[in-house]
């Protein structure tokens, strides 16, 4: 149907929008004389022709004409003027036409939302739909239907229900109005569901069609099977932590009991009754419960000390957060006794004394101290622990010779291997050989079935520590100077020459250069254990270190004596540094340990009335023995020239490092030496 809309006011704009929608009518046109008004120019956004006049239209062929003026001479003129067929609809006519329509499209609108919102539940429900009407074509398909039964919702809609799901059986419910429910049936071999199905009737009993509702239940029988093996598993999971040995407590979000083993109330004392159900700090005699920090944090605790039950047990316990796909459910705490940790440590301990002698102790970050003697030996040793070479530390006693020792050993790649120390000056000569070197059967008098292994055996693949190593005798000394050239020892009494890969560290306070002097030590022998010489200062020249050395043995002695010492007061620092400390470090421990013994226990600081008396031989300014004349004695001298030009040469390097502070650089600058030429001489004279 052809329709003219004539005027373009909002009445006319109106009926062109409702118009337009219409798919058997065709605007065709809209006449308007004012070319700005709202109908005209929605026209042209509609690409509808436009005109101010009317006769325009009339070729194309007009049905309807609407005059939407209002305007009585509107009318008429349109009445003298249209073709012989068209139908004239007055304004009036077409507003109340106009309301009629966007009523119906409204009511549609609703009709189209509601269908919506019907299809919407019932494509979201998990369970399958079909509703068939009273001839037993389907009008309702939802998708699970299509995704249970595996058929289209196209295929299915408006067809014979028994031709398109032969067993659906709605088709019976139709006939005898009788409602089958839960019935269990197979789609194919490896799915099944269950359905219901019912007759649809109005209020007077009459049948209007029929539905069936059913689901897939091959999810719900897997998912059964899951629950039967979660079941064995939870069942398996509370056989273990019933069977543990070790006490565990479990609590929930809320931090009350929720599970608790045998092992917890032998260990507490506190039964179910008394903890499940109960806050987490219902066991705690003393402290704070641990699992609360848990839950309030999300981060595990360990190794805390509590008290718990009645009889106040001593425990260790150990805390972790329960967290389920990133949610906390809780958390789980694991109980020690201490008394068995304290029966545990007691045994690691007599273990360690039986193996003791087998294991080197200390690291260089055990070796204390920042000036710049110190860390010039302890880099000279991290060197020589990169090298398989013969080691000789050389230094005062007390100075710490033992402790690099172990250090070298620690940071070499035999760190894992044996590590033997043999102190030469305290094993009698007539034994020492026997000791090193091993015997076999029958070599000498009361020596043992079998024969024995010597410590350079013992100490095959790892290292031998040789303390004191000046005062070996000529005889011993040989044997060792073998053992260094051919890698391979002789048992006293036994020919066969036995290989060993050992790492000889050698250490001694002696001077050897004047032992070989002397014909007291082999000069080929010196030459073999002097590859990597490493000079351990004395404790006079680092003096700076002296307030580190202090503080660590004040820690040192306040866990054996269980003591709280602070520190050491700056005018005890001040006099300890003033000593110059003949017996080196181990003076200072010596000092340090009776200091603290002289303390009461509520002094926290070390004060100069705490120390010892320190010996007349370390003090740093001593006056020399004078006769009543006050003149010096002459003593009589027998040593060459050239002992006594080395006396004195000693003794001007030792002043100059003791006003310079121990500072080699500084020292060799002022006496005008290189800086080698200055180590050389030290060691030489054993500064």
């Amino acid at each position: 149907m052809k329709v003219v809309i004539v005027g373009g006011s909002r009445d006319g704009m109106a009926l062109l929008n409702v118009l337009h929608r219409m798919d058997s009518i065709e605007v065709v046109g809209v006449v308007d004389i004012d070319e700005g008004s709202p109908g005209f120019l929605r026209a042209k956004e509609l690409s509808i022709p436009v005109s101010t006049r009317i006769e325009s239209f009339f070729e194309r062929g007009v049905d309807v004409i609407l005059e939407a003026t209002g305007d009585e001479t509107m009318y008429r003129k349109l009445q003298m003027i249209k073709p012989g067929d068209a139908v004239i609809i007055p304004g009036r006519l077409a507003s109340v036409i106009i309301r009629l329509v966007e009523e119906k499209t409204a009511l549609v609108r609703m009709l189209h939302e509601k269908q919506r919102e019907i299809d919407t539940v019932l494509n979201s429900t998990y369970d399958g739909l079909v509703a068939v009407n009273k001839e037993g074509l389907i009008f309702i398909y939802n998708r699970a239907a299509e995704r249970i039964l595996g058929i289209k919702k196209e295929d299915a809609l408006g067809k014979w229900a028994e031709d398109v799901i032969p067993n659906l059986r709605l088709h019976t419910v139709l006939r005898t109005c009788i409602q089958e429910l839960n019935q269990e049936q197979a789609l194919d071999e490896s799915r099944r569901i269950v359905m219901n199905r019912v007759p649809i009737l109005d209020r007077d009993g009459r049948v209007h069609g029929a539905v069936a509702v059913f689901r897939d239940i091959t999810k719900v029988a897997t998912l059964t099977n899951e629950i039967i093996t979660l079941k064995d598993m939870q069942s398996l999971l509370m056989a273990i932590i019933q069977s543990s040995d070790d006490a565990i407590s479990v609590v929930d979000t809320h931090g009350n009991g929720l599970m608790i083993n045998p092992a917890y109330t032998r260990l507490t004392g506190l039964t179910e009754a008394d903890v499940i159900g109960k806050p987490a700090d219902v066991d705690i005699s003393e402290g704070e419960s641990m699992h609360m920090q848990v839950l309030r944090t999300g981060k595990p605790v360990r190794g805390v000390p509590l008290k718990v039950g009645p009889k106040k047990r001593d425990v260790v316990v150990n805390v972790a957060p329960v967290v389920v796909d990133g949610v906390l459910k809780g958390s789980v705490g694991i109980i020690y006794d201490v008394s068995e940790i304290k029966k545990l440590t007691e045994e690691l301990e007599r273990v360690k004394r039986l193996v003791r002698k087998l294991e080197a102790s200390y690291t260089f970050d055990d070796i204390i101290g920042t000036s710049e003697e110190i860390l010039h030996a302890i880099e000279q040793g991290r060197k020589a622990a990169r090298t398989p070479a013969t080691v000789l530390l050389r230094g005062e006693s007390g100075t710490g010779k033992e402790l690099f020792a172990h250090a070298i050993h620690n940071e070499s790649d035999r760190k894992y291997n044996q590590f033997i120390r043999v102190n030469c000056a305290s094993i009698p000569d007539a034994l020492l050989e026997s000791e090193l070197f091993g015997y076999e059967e029958g070599a000498f008098t009361g020596a043992k079935r079998g024969g024995k292994k010597g410590l350079f055996e013992e100490a095959s693949g790892g290292t031998i520590f040789l303390d004191e190593i000046g005062e070996l005798s000529m005889s011993t000394q040989a044997k060792l100077l073998r053992v260094l050239q051919e890698k391979e020892i002789v048992r006293i009494g036994g020919t066969k020459a036995i290989p060993v890969d050992v790492r000889v560290i050698a250490a001694t306070h002696v001077n050897l250069e004047r032992a070989i002097q002397a014909g007291a030590f082999r000069e080929d022998l010196y030459y073999r254990i002097n590859v990597l010489p490493i000079v351990i200062p004395p404790l006079r020249y680092r003096m700076c270190d002296m307030e580190e050395l202090v503080e660590h043995l004040i820690h040192k002695y306040n866990q054996e004596y269980g003591r709280n010492v602070q520190g050491a007061a700056p005018e005890t620092l001040e006099r300890l540094k003033r000593y110059t400390w003949p017996g080196n470090v181990r003076e200072l421990e010596n000092v340090i340990s009776r200091s603290i013994i002289n303390m009461k226990f509520q002094e926290t600081l070390i004060q100069p009335h705490h120390l010892p008396e320190l010996s007349a031989a370390g003090q740093a300014y001593t006056r020399t023995e004078a006769g009543e004349s006050g003149k010096l004695e002459a003593v009589a001298d027998t040593r060459t020239l050239n002992e006594r030009l080395e006396e004195v040469a000693k003794a001007i390097i030792a002043e100059a490092l003791t006003r310079n502070n121990g500072n080699k650089t500084a020292t060799a600058k002022q006496l005008g030496l290189s800086i080698r030429n200055l180590y050389y001489k030290i060691e030489k004279y054993g500064l």
